[in-house]
């Protein structure tokens, strides 16, 4: 087995919160446990990576300009996206379950807006506080996702439903019909991509912190979005897309009000 090598750590490791933590082939871990509902973070040291995609890249879009970004501060993002399990966890059996088109324990939530996820946030920050959870940032999202490649996705130039949940009657670029599900999967059960993290392409788009905006021309630093615009970022493509959507760069946005069936979230820290 051949570990993933870190060369810049957390500052603290493990933190208080953690109900179990360690180091595997992906990387460093922590887990935090509540009502018996575990969730995993990876730990994304700071780097440069090349964000967008690049001009001969098939079936892109005009807003994925390539550009030069580079992180400076490490991260922890969840493995999966949030679940239904941890959701009615968070928020309370009362709390009408927002999914109930794909029901699930440990399927993605799904048709929440980007509010919901904010509202989920605060609640799980407000039963501990240091586990200061948020949302990733685009470029955060991007380089995890990519997890060190250069390549439409974080596999290499093509996907099929053996690694990705998807439309995939309408394969990516000359690729080959493969099943397509029409429905949600378990966060798990695809394989992960080389930092431990599942479904950053598929299954459900996932919410972003940032309001969508074009990218610069020039190298940036931690960039974080426009200060205003009408819809905030998601990304990753879903279950009900074509291949195209799933690609490390391509980009979608909506309204931060707006439910639909194909729209979750991951949380970051």
């Amino acid at each position: 087995m051949v570990f993933r090598k870190h060369t810049i750590f957390p500052e603290e490791f493990p933190e208080a919160w953690a109900s179990d933590w360690g180091e595997d082939e992906y990387g460093l871990w922590m887990a935090f446990t509540y009502k018996d509902v575990r969730q995993v973070f990876r730990w994304c040291e700071p780097g440069t990576f090349l964000m967008g995609s690049p001009n001969d890249e098939p079936e892109r879009d005009d807003d994925e300009l390539q550009h030069e970004v580079t992180l400076t501060k490490g991260f922890w993002i969840a493995d999966t996206p949030v679940t239904q399990a941890l959701w009615t966890a968070v928020m309370g059996e009362d709390d009408q379950n927002p999914s109930p088109h794909f029901p699930g324990d440990d399927r993605p939530v799904e048709n929440v807006s980007w509010d919901d996820a904010q509202a989920f946030i605060d609640t799980m920050n407000g039963l501990k506080a240091e586990l200061k959870l948020c949302l990733p940032t685009e470029a955060q999202w991007e380089y995890a996702c990519r997890a060190g490649t250069t390549t439409p996705f974080s596999w290499g130039d093509q996907i099929d439903s053996s690694l990705v949940n998807f439309k995939a009657n309408r394969p990516y670029f000359n690729g080959r019909n493969s099943e397509y599900r029409k429905h949600t999967i378990n966060v798990k059960a695809l394989p992960c991509n080389n930092w431990g993290l599942y479904q950053m392409h598929g299954n459900v788009f996932e919410w972003c912190q940032d309001w969508y905006g074009e990218y610069p021309l020039t190298p940036v630093t931690d960039p974080r979005g426009p200060q205003s615009w009408v819809g905030r970022v998601l990304r990753g493509g879903s279950w009900f897309l074509s291949g195209r959507f799933c690609r490390s760069a391509s980009r979608h946005r909506f309204a931060p009000s707006i439910r639909r069936v194909n729209y979750g979230f991951r949380l970051s820290r």
